[in-house]
């Protein structure tokens, strides 16, 4: 299986939501790729800037379209007063941003992932030596 590497790509606009100020949306990158199948990134258009990526568990996105979940710097959930709507807060030392989102939209992207490595599977994706070696030669340099 990690010889049948897979990257999975999918756009959506995120609504940014601030206090006291209208919603602004934002383009998002969703990525998926074998390589790395715990995780799912998402990358935000800042403009004319680029990109700010934000990597997290496939598991969290899942989680969170059904309940509240994580507890760190990624936080997921359904909208209080909108079920078609999910909620994503990040956080870091630089700023707080809270974000809406499609429901229908996030869950599509999350069975794409399943149908490339199904749930439970992930470790037969992971090479260990790579991952080693590629961090023993990041360590000496």
């Amino acid at each position: 299986m990690r010889n049948d590497h897979v990257t999975l790509r999918s756009t959506a606009v995120f609504d940014l939501l601030a206090p006291r100020t209208p919603a602004v949306p934002v383009q998002v990158e969703l990525r998926y790729d074998t390589k790395d199948p715990y995780a799912v990134v998402a990358a935000f258009r800042t403009g004319r800037a680029g990109w700010v990526e934000w990597v997290f568990a496939r598991d969290l996105l899942a989680d969170g379209l059904i309940a509240d979940a994580g507890d760190g710097d990624v936080r997921i959930r359904p909208a209080a007063d909108d079920p078609e709507v999910v909620v994503i807060e990040l956080s870091s030392p630089s700023g707080h941003a809270m974000f809406e989102a499609s429901a229908q939209e996030l869950a599509d992207f999350l069975d794409r992932t399943y149908d490339v490595v199904v749930p439970g599977n992930e470790h037969l994706w992971v090479n260990v030596d790579e991952a080693l070696t590629h961090l023993i030669s990041n360590d000496l340099s």
